[in-house]
């Protein structure tokens, strides 16, 4: 035999034996148990073999089933001598019933029951129950077994952390979390056999949570489960192959709603798209321009089904809130354009805002009102003078002067604008553009100052005539407020109200009103910092158990739901 007839046989046999390794703890197709006596250890060595396949397969135990908890299920049945836990003896034990009943119900937790092996094991459980001879067969039982176990520790893990990763705000972050806390879970359920209490103690204490939470019911009493073809928008510009499935999504989905005239559905040209757009239009009661737009794409997304994903999403969003809130903060929704200062779990006031437009996004973040300025002078961001001053100043020097805005150099000093070569910067400029305080300034009469890399902050604004729109997304970025005075009064009587004895504050509620009517501009230090959350609630929850859904102006429940929800 010459050298390369050698080697390929070598290889054959080297691949024969990685197979054989990869493949001898897979689950068998059946093994058929004589007694019931003898299922549990056969059950047991199942288990065994199935996890030590699944740790060299990505969590597969066989070729339909996956464990997405592979890890923290292998470590619970290897420091359990792999015995089985939801049935004895070709039993279902009583707390099977009760799992089984969550994940078939498990919408009401705002979670989705396929995520959790509903279809398969619905179908094993069906053949359990109703065939003598399939109850004979340990590898059903032990796919059953490591199913329930695996749905289980999913369970807790979304109910305890949601779907959606921690980002650079979130506050809860629970190092505690690992595949010792799931097997402790599992544990204290056999022992205490409370599954229902044992969840809800998992989810968010937060009066928010659970009015939200609390509103399911109602909301799939008369939800409509059709499922509409979902179009992703906008679409990647230049890709022909983008657009074109952008146009048939968008075709299938008026298509649904009966607005496609079947006569038209071969041909669809750019003229039938139109005519079918404005069907839908009518049929919505909304402006009939046959146009597509980010808010037509809007209405036709709007189904039941991606609102019930959108609950699933805030609700998820509140459990990277810290497990206790403080007793008094400022709450900033931006999707609902509104401002709360809750005291001790009650409104103490509230506000219309405008927030940032979706170019120029007011930031999420976590910080504490820390001064407050009366008749403030307004630094125009950078962004900004990049964006929008700098290509008109190139064209016209007199541009700042025009809206009643000065140049300063790095000493304070005011420049001349037409004296400044603008062609040559591009990036940025060495210089501040300014407005002097007034009535006039962009920033109103009074600004709240906190911490933050964003160079955003709470004011009042000379543009008040904004308030009164429904859509409140105008802004460069910073957060502008109605009820600015009774924030900044709440503020100065809470300083007021926290005095320890003997101290003295050095403003309050009249210091402010003088400072005001002088039009004097003054930085008040704030004692006692409020804290602050600018956050991205897509819904909440009513007191009739109804639920408020709001425009996803910036697209953020849109990019979640198709990068973690997309096949619920």
């Amino acid at each position: 035999m010459d050298y390369n007839k050698k080697l390929v046989l070598t290889l054959l046999v080297l691949s024969l034996f990685i197979v054989s390794c990869h493949s001898k703890h897979k689950l068998a197709d059946k093994d058929i148990v004589s007694t019931p006596e003898n299922m549990d250890d056969k059950v047991s060595d199942g288990i065994k073999d199935a996890l030590q396949f699944s740790v060299d397969n990505n969590g597969k135990i066989d070729d339909s089933t996956s464990l997405k908890m592979s890890s923290a299920v292998n470590n619970f049945y290897t420091n359990n001598n792999d015995e089985d836990v939801w049935s004895h003896e070709e039993k279902w034990k009583p707390l099977t019933d009760s799992l089984f009943d969550f994940i078939q119900n498990a919408e009401l937790s705002g979670l989705f029951p396929n995520d959790y092996h509903l279809q398969q094991f619905t179908s094993l459980k069906k053949r359990l129950d109703a065939d003598s001879v399939q109850r004979t067969d340990a590898v059903s039982w032990t796919r059953a077994d490591l199913m329930l176990t695996d749905a289980f520790m999913h369970i807790v893990k979304d109910l305890k952390l949601g779907r959606i990763p921690n980002d650079s705000i979130s506050l809860n972050k629970d190092s505690a979390v690992n595949d010792d806390f799931y097997a402790t879970q599992l544990k204290t359920l056999l022992d205490k056999n409370q599954l229902s209490s044992q969840l809800a103690s998992l989810e968010p204490n937060n009066p928010h949570y659970w009015q939200l939470r609390n509103c399911i019911p109602k909301f799939l009493d008369s939800m409509d489960k059709r499922v509409y073809t979902y179009v992703s928008y906008p679409f990647k510009s230049g890709s022909e192959k983008d657009s074109l499935a952008f146009i048939d999504n968008l075709k299938q989905r008026l298509k649904e709603s009966n607005c496609v005239d079947s006569a038209a559905e071969d041909l669809f040209d750019s003229t039938q798209l139109k005519n079918a757009i404005k069907h839908y239009q009518k049929k919505k009661g909304i402006k009939q321009d046959g146009l597509v737009s980010a808010s037509l794409i809007r209405s036709l997304n709007n189904t039941d089904v991606e609102k019930f994903k959108r609950i699933a999403i805030t609700l998820d969003r509140y459990k990277h809130l810290p497990d206790a809130m403080p007793e008094r903060y400022i709450w900033v929704n931006l999707p609902a354009y509104d401002l709360k200062v809750w005291d001790h779990d009650t409104i103490a006031l509230e506000s219309r805002v405008v927030c940032g437009k979706p170019t120029t996004r007011t930031p999420l973040l976590t910080s504490a009102i820390t001064n407050m300025v009366t008749y403030p002078t307004w630094t125009v961001p950078t962004s900004i003078i990049v964006k929008q001053y700098l290509p008109k100043l190139k064209l016209n020097p007199n541009y700042l002067s025009k809206l009643g805005l000065h140049l300063v150099d790095k000493h304070h000093e005011t420049v001349d604008a037409t004296r400044v070569n603008w062609k040559k910067y591009t990036r940025g400029i060495p210089y501040q553009i300014m407005q002097g305080s007034g009535d006039d300034n962009a920033l109103g009469v009074f600004k709240f100052n906190f911490n933050n890399k964003y160079a955003v902050y709470l004011h009042d604004t000379n543009e008040r005539g904004f308030f009164k729109k429904d859509v409140r997304s105008l802004s460069h970025g910073c957060v502008r407020v109605q009820e600015w005075e009774k924030l900044a009064f709440y503020i100065a009587r809470n300083d007021s109200a926290n005095l320890k004895p003997n101290e003295r504050l050095s403003y309050n509620v009249d210091t402010i009103l003088n400072l005001l009517a002088r039009k004097e501009k003054k930085t008040i230090f704030v004692k006692n910092r409020l804290p602050l959350f600018i956050r991205y609630y897509g819904c909440e929850g009513n007191d009739d158990s109804t639920i408020k859904f709001y425009d996803d102006m910036y697209g953020e429940d849109a990019f979640i739901r198709t990068k973690y929800f997309s096949n619920n």
